[in-house]
């Protein structure tokens, strides 16, 4: 009689010890969140990302990367970083696209401003324009892109050189500082 009382204890201390622990590990998803803010963590990191977004069924955008970290667990400033660079193509309703490529880019969600840098080109396919720099700013509010880096623009017709660029999303409307190259003026 007395083992099989030590033995029930047993079971039981067992059982009450299961139970504590598993309902002891159980974390607040906002407590988990501040301590991967607090060490500048990732809330989440993937690889080999493609992203296709919709407006009425129409594919607007598509965006590939090799790596991206997800610091969406940020209050003030949360934000995506693509490490490895990222490719974006952008589909107008008449079919023309816009492709922008970066070996690094950091998106602020709040703010819709994007920085891409190092060897950035955005090129328009339908009027045939390519803009080359290292770093780019795009506002996607706004829809422009501005850079204060030397550019290269190339157009069927002309290239400019320079520093201090801004455009519309397609490249088409554009105002450039401090340039120089060959422009075609039509009198």
């Amino acid at each position: 009689m007395f083992k099989k009382r030590t033995h029930i204890i047993i079971n039981s201390s067992v059982v009450l010890l299961m139970a504590t622990l598993l309902f002891s590990c159980t974390n607040d998803i906002k407590k988990v969140r501040d301590f991967l803010a607090d060490k500048n963590l990732p809330i989440g990191i993937s690889k080999n990302i493609y992203t296709v977004y919709k407006d009425s069924g129409r594919i607007t955008t598509k965006i590939t990367s090799p790596l991206v970290h997800d610091f969406s667990n940020r209050e003030k400033h949360p934000y995506s970083e693509f490490p490895k660079g990222l490719h974006i193509t952008k589909i107008e309703k008449n079919g023309d696209s816009t492709t922008i490529v970066g070996n690094y880019a950091i998106s602020y969600s709040k703010t819709g401003i994007s920085e891409i840098r190092d060897e950035v080109i955005v090129i328009n396919f339908a009027k045939k324009y390519t803009l080359f720099t290292s770093q780019l700013f795009w506002d996607q509010k706004q829809h422009i892109f501005v850079t204060e880096e030397k550019f290269t623009l190339i157009t069927p017709t002309d290239t400019l050189y320079g520093t201090s660029f801004e455009s519309s999303e397609d490249l088409t409307n554009w105002h450039a500082k401090n340039n120089s190259g060959s422009i075609r003026v039509n009198e």
